[in-house]
């Protein structure tokens, strides 16, 4: 929570399609750190949420009550962001400059998960993208002012 309002820190998850894993980005801060941050996703061109988001998240207990593929442009202009956090390089390249107020943009390179192979390639690779993301989001919460590490964010 911010010190100056008590509420939470707003953070918008970033890609190309918001279809993996800036939903995943979401449910998983959502699920492990609802109380501190408001989680959103959004993408430049959402294509809707691939099929595996769900099970992989489900496989570790988190769920995506609520969320939904959107655009970026639901946000433009509106939203005050304390971070925002592209997980592709697209939406890293792409990134709109239109968030008044925004605190710290974050990029956290993620393979995509999505693309050809087997069923157990791909289900092999979301679990990689939401294990790496859990990872992530955990490296960057110890590293936050108050949770007795340096200042980096």
């Amino acid at each position: 929570m911010t010190k100056q309002t008590g509420r939470p820190i707003k953070v918008l998850f970033l890609c190309t399609a918001n279809a993996a894993r800036s939903q995943m980005a979401e449910a998983l801060l959502r699920h492990r750190h609802g109380d501190r941050f408001d989680a959103h996703s959004a993408g430049l061109e959402p294509a809707g949420i691939h099929p595996l988001v769900g099970p992989v998240l489900k496989e570790i207990g988190v769920t995506m009550d609520g969320q939904r593929s959107k655009s970026v442009a639901e946000y433009l202009g509106s939203e005050h962001f304390g971070y925002i956090i592209t997980v592709c390089a697209a939406a890293e390249k792409n990134c709109p400059t239109a968030f008044p107020d925004i605190a710290i943009r974050l990029h956290w390179p993620v393979d995509d998960p999505a693309g050809p192979g087997t069923p157990a390639e791909q289900l092999a690779r979301f679990r990689a993208a939401r294990d790496e993301l859990d990872r992530r989001i955990g490296d960057w919460i110890s590293h936050l002012p108050g949770n007795g590490s340096d200042e980096r964010a």
